[in-house]
């Protein structure tokens, strides 16, 4: 399963969703679905914006964790 820490990471830098739309250029409705991880696809120009505002890699907000019973 993928973990997404992209609201634990701008809680740590004390940003709101909206400072992340004025700072990255993405539309409100990628960066709150993200945000509330609700989103089912991310597009790498979205992730290359992130990685860039944020100053994080991707696998700082995307990990990939087994889940239960996986090998």
């Amino acid at each position: 399963m993928i973990v997404n820490h992209l609201s634990e990471i701008m809680g740590r830098k004390r940003l709101n969703v909206r400072d992340v739309v004025r700072g990255t250029g993405l539309a409100i409705n990628t960066v709150s679905g993200l945000y509330h991880d609700t989103s089912k696809r991310v597009d790498m120009e979205t992730l290359d914006k992130l990685c860039t505002f944020l100053g994080v890699g991707i696998g700082d907000i995307l990990e990939h964790k087994q889940e239960q019973g996986e090998e």
